[in-house]
Formats: structure tokens, sequence, C-alpha cells
């Protein structure tokens, strides 16, 4: 295979009327990888939800046109899903769908959570979401410190990833909108937990309903306030 030579700055993202800002993610350690063993077919992943103490945890999988550069420009605004508002995240979800040449968003539940832990849960929902892939990539950048040993691809594990990697923090943005958005839908079924406001996570408001109700189908029995809200 033939190795990509990309025309994206390595350290510097520009838009019309916006201040540049070297700390936005950029596509260096996917030129890094394109130079070392030749392939344009790398996927970065990250999850979301992995905090809350109710609902899913979501991975999302991107392989991005990485020789599209004037393509790849669209997603300037791209960063860590944290950072961004609601609305900038849903509309840039609608845009790395779009350009992107492949993707996969997948969850493990609630249940899936209690049986193989947190990290246990979130590599499944991560093997799920490359499994969806098409075409499948060569190489996978992963948020944190997880190591997928399924499926069988080198890999490397990038703390704060979705800060440095404009694949990575594509799939955070295509994680966090998928699983807010089942969190609202969860919402309609459980309507006294606050799902839609603060989507499963401790806050005040979700602990005292957690404790005046019990716990709901989606709430994960093994963390520590939905296990206190049982005795």
């Amino acid at each position: 295979m033939v190795a990509v030579a990309f025309m994206m700055p390595l350290n510097i993202k520009l838009q019309v009327g916006r201040r540049v800002d070297l700390q936005m993610p950029t596509l260096e350690l996917e030129e890094a990888v394109s130079s070392e063993i030749g392939t344009r077919l790398i996927a970065g992943l990250d999850e979301a939800g992995r905090g809350a103490i109710a609902g899913p945890v979501t991975a999302a999988a991107v392989v991005l046109p990485l020789n599209q550069p004037e393509s790849l420009a669209r997603l300037s605004e791209v960063d860590d899903s944290k950072k961004l508002p609601a609305k900038t995240r849903a509309r840039l979800f609608d845009e790395i769908v779009e350009l992107a040449l492949a993707f996969g968003i997948a969850s493990a539940s609630a249940g899936e959570i209690d049986q193989n832990g947190i990290i246990g849960a979130t590599k499944l929902a991560m093997r799920r979401a490359v499994a969806l892939l098409n075409p499948q990539p060569v190489y996978l950048l992963i948020d944190g410190r997880i190591k997928l040993k399924e499926p069988v691809l080198p890999q490397r594990s990038i703390i704060r990833g979705d800060a440095k990697s404009l694949s990575i923090a594509s799939a955070s943005i295509l994680a966090k909108v998928t699983r807010d958005r089942i969190m609202i839908e969860n919402q309609q079924r459980f309507p006294y937990y606050g799902f839609s406001r603060h989507k499963g996570y401790c806050t005040k408001e979700h602990v005292e309903a957690l404790f005046e109700l019990g716990p709901s189908p989606e709430h994960r029995h093994t963390f520590a306030p939905v296990r206190q809200s049982l005795l």
C-alpha cells in the first residue's frame, strides 16, 4: 500500500471568523500512522457514558477520508464532545456521518455493564462499533487507556485522544449525541428520573429520585448510588 500525503496542517486549524486554536484535534496522529504502515483506513474510537449510573455506555468508531482535505475542512469545529454545546454537537454529528468513509455506533446496556464491569462493557461496545465499519479499518486510535484484544488489529491508546485526534474527536461526538438521544427516549419510558436533563449521571435530582422510587431497568445496579438505594 502507498502512504498518502495529507494537506491539512498538523497543528493549526483555521475557520473563517474564528481565532486560531492550537489545542484543536488535528490529523497529526493519523498522518503518523499512515506514514509508518501505509494505510488510510484508520478508525478513531471513543465512548460516552462510562461515568453515568443509568443507561448504556455507547461507543463510536469513525474512519475519515484522509485523502480529502477539502472535505475534512468542514470538520474544523470538531473537538472533544464535552467541550461543545449540544446544538453544535448535533450539527457536527450530521456532518461527520455525511463525510465519514465509514462509521459505527453501538452500545452495551446497563445489564451488560453490571455483568461485565464498566471497562468490559466499554470494550464490548467498541468491538460492536468496529464490527459495523465498512470498509473495515487496518489500524485503531482509541481514546484513553483501553486496549482491544478483538478485533486483532494494530492500535494505539491515547490519553485525551479526543483533544488530539480528529478521528477520535469525531467518534466522541457520534457516541455522545447517540447516547444523549437514547437517554431522552428513556425519559419517555421512565419519566420520573429526569433522564432527559442529566442523561443518567449522578446529579442531586437523580439520586433523590433514585432513593424515592428505586432503580429502573436502566440503572446500573453495581454502581454505588444504585446499590445503596436497594439496601
